[in-house]
């Protein structure tokens, strides 16, 4: 302010002086306590200019001597705050680096010079006793943050951490239900409730939670959409085996729900298919597979579809298969499908070109047992052995360990169901329980001869045969035991023996 005033009585000033040297000087008389002074215009008003600048820069120097100690004060306030925001710095280092020594005698330091941030130091003296392995400390230090409206979810999800690392799990679930119960809650809460009611098996519970959580913004739309499929399914499963109908007939509500929110939710959409079946309501059954195979296709999916009739012939079946696959030519699973018809309708050779488009893929146990197959029926035993050998080491498919030999598709247990739903949720891809604990699943290789078959004998045995050596009906599973042979007679044991040798295996599913 003092440049500016200095700038415009300079500029009065050249104007006045500019004004008095063009023959306009003017004239001033003063008179006072008894002094007469004569002068010009001009002088008058540079004198008087001059002794305003004069005037304002002693009162502007006056005030600067009387405030003095207030400046003091200030620039002591300055470097405090300055010490106390490096001390608050280097404790917060040396928590997230594990010292915790140090950390709690910099929480000590920063809480006598950060007045004006008493929830930093609360925040770093929790770290500290944290880093210091102090559960006493902890429990104290999260417990004062209780008290202050601002960090009120912070104390308690600290107190909640702190419950967990003691193994108290009712105090952990207390401190998350209070803190889901705030005006001003964090996902962190919700995903505590929402893991404590799948463990329990409370799918009615985690549908309220996940509605809840979906009202409050906590999670995204797609995010509730995903859980509540999920959870859907889950209460289906629980409540397919059931004697009471009215428990089947809300599980088959369930399951239908859970494959119109998510078509490609799998093991939602198989259950409603089968739910549906039950009910004789097989078109709808067929409409939900075919909506989940253009969005998803999975292995459950089109045998669910294959065992909606019974009443058909396998021409009649290969056909209905085709149609589904040609819903979503490109999927992986579509290719395979492809080759199945065509095994089924007995149509070998066209098996065989759709099944050598799946060796440029990385192989896998079941690709393997499918080309195995289609050279088999292709009479091309030698063929088929080799990738039979092939399949014996190769991997295995994720998805087809979701199908249970001995029972339905995508049969868990409900701590199975529990980690399904949290996956699906946040991610939208399967787990595979049943993989990961490497149970049984159906065989994904035939059953061949393993012994040599000359040419001859094959051929022969399979003269005019256009139908597919592997009979549609039940699957033999790798840890069945064949059935024992009919003892031949004396005589008819060459011959018997070749026929074996050159018959076909039965089908796995």
């Amino acid at each position: 302010m003092i440049r500016t005033a200095i700038i415009f009585f300079l500029v009065a000033a050249l104007a006045t002086a500019i004004l008095a040297m063009t023959g306009e000087p003017g004239h001033a008389t003063l008179v006072w306590l008894g002094w007469r002074a004569d002068m010009t215009a001009a002088a008058f008003v540079l004198i008087t200019l001059f002794a305003a600048l004069a005037a304002m820069i002693g009162w502007r120097l006056l005030l600067w001597v009387a405030e003095t100690p207030r400046r003091t004060e200030r620039a002591r306030a300055e470097a405090r705050r300055r010490q106390a925001n490096e001390v608050l710095t280097r404790g917060f280092l040396a928590a997230a680096a594990g010292d915790g020594l140090e950390a709690r005698r910099l929480a000590l330091k920063a809480a006598d010079l950060a007045d004006e941030a008493p929830g930093l130091v609360r925040v770093l003296a929790a770290h500290a006793a944290d880093a210091a392995d102090d559960p006493v400390a902890v429990q104290a230090a999260y417990s004062a943050m209780l008290g202050f409206p601002e960090m009120r979810l912070a104390g308690h999800r600290g107190l909640m951490q702190a419950a967990l690392a003691q193994g108290d799990r009712a105090a952990a679930l207390s401190h998350a239900e209070q803190a889901y119960g705030l005006a001003r809650t964090a996902r962190w809460a919700w995903r505590a409730l929402l893991e404590a009611r799948l463990e329990a098996g409370d799918w009615d519970g985690a549908l309220d939670l996940v509605k809840g959580a979906l009202a409050r913004k906590i999670v995204s739309p797609i995010v509730a959409e995903r859980a509540r499929a999920a959870l859907l399914a889950a209460s289906a499963a629980q409540l397919e085996g059931s004697a009471d109908p009215k428990a089947r007939g809300q599980a088959q509500d369930f399951a239908v729900e859970a494959a119109k929110l998510q078509p490609g939710f799998a093991p939602g959409v198989v259950m409603a298919a089968r739910l549906l079946a039950a009910d004789n309501k097989a078109g709808r059954a067929a409409q939900a597979l075919e909506s989940a195979w253009r969005a998803a296709p999975h292995p459950a999916l089109w045998l669910a579809y294959r065992d909606l009739k019974t009443d058909e012939t396998p021409r009649q079946r290969a056909g209905r298969l085709a149609e589904l696959a040609q819903l979503n030519p490109e999927a992986r699973e579509s290719r395979i499908l492809v080759v199945e018809q065509a095994l089924i309708a007995g149509d070998a050779d066209r098996a065989l070109n759709a099944a050598r488009i799946l060796e440029t893929e990385p192989l896998t146990a079941r690709t393997a047992g499918l080309l195995a197959r289609a050279h088999f029926a292709a009479g091309q035993p030698d063929e088929a052995r080799v990738w039979m050998a092939r399949g014996v080491s190769a991997a295995q498919e994720p998805d087809w360990s979701d199908l249970d030999p001995e029972g339905r598709a995508f049969a868990y247990q409900p701590a199975d169901w529990a980690r399904l739903v949290a996956s699906y949720a946040e991610t939208g891809e399967l787990l595979h329980p049943r993989h990961e604990r490497r149970e049984r699943t159906m065989s994904e290789l035939p059953q061949l001869p393993i012994s040599y078959a000359d040419s001859a004998a094959f051929l022969s045995a399979h003269e005019g045969a256009q139908a597919s050596p592997y009979p549609i009906g039940e699957g033999v599973y790798e840890d069945e035991e064949p059935p024992a042979p009919i003892p031949p007679r004396a005589g008819e044991r060459r011959s018997q023996a070749r026929r074996r040798l050159a018959s076909a295996p039965r089908a796995a599913k």
